[in-house]
């Protein structure tokens, strides 16, 4: 069956076709409201559908976003960010054109190139992780930043409030009666977010009149393998010394500090409670027990993303938009031990090779 056309329309609705597209598309107020409801009925019954591609001629919209992403499109936990900009993008009429550059800068280069050439409506520039970036050439001043911030504060853009959300992990050891508590945070120079967490944290430490130990801050490269290193070395300090909990940079390091803990009989939480950061997709919720752990918001955020850059919602341009990341209470967490529990409970790792490498997730 051919597909109908707007002169069956017209013909249907006893008007012209110049009536029918002004009709359809709402751009001639001298056409009747009751002509409107006509055509409009009629189009839908017979099942016209107006070309995008005229109408983005008529209009000078497409209706396309795109999004330059790093690695967001082949990392399963970030996909909400994707979701979140697809639902508010279809809610509003768009389409969303996704580009991964797997971190090239030459295939961004491109990429942004032929979305420009495409005259997408607007565009949106996302990372994997919280960062501060330079912002590459030939992207529309209106581009919405996700998941990072323009360097030069020249752009919108939306963020985790990391800094709060290592408060709230602090805040759940310290409500739970701990007083020595370690942080094993990244030591990559470009995650803002390890320092904004370990501020966060250590401004409630403080609060609450506990004075940190900068020993029990050790930094690591944030993969499980890591977190057990770390983790490891902090459990066989003097048992006066070791903290009875963990805050961990990501739900990576966390599972490799309940590694650690296996590997000396400790029990979690009876012996040592851990909080991670993520919540991600798989891992935290699967762990024995289940990991209590701090949100990152990737779907409030994709979603705020889309909504900005369509002109849904306001934004301020020289002030990044902080996410609250929620607090996701499960298993991990608990009162600290007795001292005398834990020493008769801890068997000894002579050396760390003794320790069994630990194959990432």
């Amino acid at each position: 069956m051919a597909r109908p056309r707007i002169s069956d329309v017209a013909a249907a609705a006893g008007v012209s076709p110049t009536t029918v597209s002004h009709a359809l598309n709402d751009t001639d107020a001298r056409v009747a409201a009751d002509t409107r409801a006509r055509v409009k009925r009629i189009a839908r019954e017979i099942g016209y559908t107006p070309s995008s591609l005229a109408r983005g001629l008529r209009t000078r919209r497409t209706r396309t976003v795109g999004m330059i992403s790093d690695v967001i499109a082949t990392t399963p936990f970030a996909g909400q960010m994707l979701a979140g900009a697809q639902d508010a993008a279809r809610e509003n009429g768009h389409l969303l054109i996704l580009t991964d550059t797997g971190d090239d800068r030459d295939v961004e280069r491109e990429a942004i190139s032929a979305l420009v050439s495409q005259q997408v409506d607007a565009m949106i520039y996302a990372t994997m992780w919280h960062r501060a970036v330079d912002v590459p050439s030939g992207l529309p001043s209106d581009t919405v930043f996700l998941d990072c911030r323009p360097a030069d504060a020249s752009h919108r853009s939306v963020v985790p409030d990391d800094r709060a959300g290592g408060a709230s992990a602090a805040r759940e050891l310290v409500e739970a009666g701990h007083r020595r508590i370690a942080y094993l945070s990244s030591d990559d120079p470009r995650a803002i977010a390890a320092d904004l967490r370990r501020d966060g944290f250590l401004e409630v430490l403080s609060g609450a009149g506990i004075s940190h130990d900068p020993a029990l801050i050790l930094h690591g490269d944030g993969t499980t393998a890591s977190g057990r290193r770390l983790a490891t070395e902090l459990l066989r300090l003097p048992d006066d010394q070791r903290p009875t909990a963990m805050f961990c940079f990501n739900d990576r390091m966390a599972g490799g500090a309940y590694r650690a803990a296996h590997d000396l009989g400790l029990s979690i939480p009876h012996d040592l409670s851990v909080v991670g950061f993520d919540d991600q997709q798989y891992h935290a919720a699967e762990q024995e027990p289940p990991l209590t752990t701090i949100a990152l918001p990737h779907y409030e955020m994709g979603r705020w993303a889309m909504e900005v850059v369509l002109g849904v919602r306001d934004a301020d341009p020289k002030t990044s938009h902080l996410m609250p990341c929620p607090v996701v209470r499960r298993d991990s967490v608990g009162p600290p031990p007795a001292r005398s529990a834990n020493l008769s409970r801890r068997r000894t790792i002579p050396n760390e090779s003794a320790a069994p490498a630990a194959p990432e997730p």
